[in-house]
């Protein structure tokens, strides 16, 4: 059982990018009340994020449906959700927090199915159900470890650390990922 290149490099960009993301994790409550939030606009917040996700998700992955730039899209999506991570550092209000979050719920549908179709192309047979075992088993693992750093660097340093941290990290999610872009000129 052999994963190809491509699956590797998806791998690891969508590790890193888990991990940036990762950071944030329980703490987004306590940064919500910091910002004038409340159990409310938290809850809010949150679904705001989760619903434009879906929406989102459905859009991105019909329009993206037998596309041939779907890795331009996945960097795209990466790159976006960087630049919006490092929104969180200039929220002052609850309002501003629901943009981020619904700006983070777009940039993640630009980037996810393009991820999933992507990956899922280039599987064999016989790494059907370990490929993604391996897939979802890493991204919880890397969240994980993440949570846990990102509540040291916020404990002991700032969220606004956290924030330039997380944002630098899904960049270097994004330059990985765009790997696959020489990959396919070469091809």
């Amino acid at each position: 059982m052999k994963l190809t290149k491509i699956a590797k490099i998806l791998l690891l960009g969508a590790n890193i990018w888990y991990f940036g993301e990762g950071m944030l994790g329980p703490l987004f409550a306590v940064y919500a009340e910091k910002v004038g939030g409340d159990i409310l606009d938290i809850t809010w917040a949150w679904a705001t994020y989760l619903v434009i996700t879906g929406i989102f998700y459905i859009i991105v992955g019909r329009l993206l449906n037998n596309k041939p730039y779907k890795e331009k899209v996945m960097v795209g999506g990466y790159m976006l959700n960087a630049l919006l991570t490092f929104g969180y550092i200039f929220v002052s209000n609850p309002m501003q927090l629901f943009i981020v979050q619904a700006g983070l719920g777009i940039a993640e549908a630009i980037g996810t199915p393009a991820w999933d179709s992507l990956y899922a192309k280039n599987q064999s047979e016989e790494m059907d159900s370990y490929a993604w075992g391996l897939s979802t088993g890493q991204s919880q693992i890397v969240t994980g470890i993440a949570f846990g750093i990102g509540g040291l660097i916020t404990h002991f340093i700032s969220f606004k650390a956290l924030f330039v941290t997380m944002g630098i990290i899904q960049i270097i999610a994004a330059v990985v990922t765009s790997q696959l872009l020489f990959l396919k000129k070469k091809n």
